[in-house]
């Protein structure tokens, strides 16, 4: 699980996603204690998450080139994965101005879990980086503009890549002043398996 971020606002929308994708190979005992580390947090650097895998007897792949962001329609969607037992989930987003769609895949199911309408900044993660991302928010959100929102959610991105080796460096940034309903990209990816 990486990190995705957006702000819905009236007057547009602007999602970032980082692009780190990570693989675990060893001893399900073993993975399990990295990934919580490198989850809680407790592993901030690329070099700390190799020496403590090294330790664990579990070979990690890391990719920093993973797409996580896309346009659809005017519709802003990101998107984050893990896999548990085999089993794939995912949670996805999808943001316009003015209107949101939160999507939870599981296998071929998919299922809408949230929508609204407004203002808003929400963070997809693991726990680590959704509270930093949520304090970036709480403390620079002073009621700004959609220019505002581009900067915190910038912020947040690179706090986050500094604090836990979960997330990649690189983000990529998309924005959008479509206020189109985010509900035909939903139903377009609820008919489809």
């Amino acid at each position: 699980m990486s990190l995705v971020i957006a702000f819905i606002g009236k007057n547009g929308a602007v999602m970032a996603g980082d692009m780190r994708e990570i693989t675990f190979e060893g001893e399900k005992e073993n993975r399990e204690k990295l990934e919580k580390d490198l989850y809680s947090g407790a592993i901030v650097s690329d070099a700390e998450l190799e020496k403590k895998a090294e330790e664990l007897g579990v070979k990690i792949t890391v990719r920093d080139d993973k797409n996580k962001l896309e346009e659809r329609d005017g519709v802003l969607v990101g998107e984050v994965s893990s896999v548990e037992g085999g089993v794939v989930r995912k949670r996805r987003l999808y943001v316009s101005a003015g209107n949101y769609a939160i999507a939870e895949i599981e296998g071929s199911e998919i299922r809408v879990t949230a929508q609204g309408k407004g203002s808003n900044f929400i963070a997809f993660g693991n726990d680590t980086t959704k509270a930093i991302a949520n304090k970036c928010f709480k403390d620079n959100w002073k009621k700004g503009n959609l220019q505002l929102a581009v900067k915190i959610i910038m912020l947040a991105m690179e706090t986050a890549a500094r604090k836990t080796a979960s997330v990649s460096k690189k983000y990529m940034l998309l924005q959008t002043a479509s206020n189109v309903d985010v509900s035909g990209v939903v139903e377009k990816d609820l008919s489809e398996p």
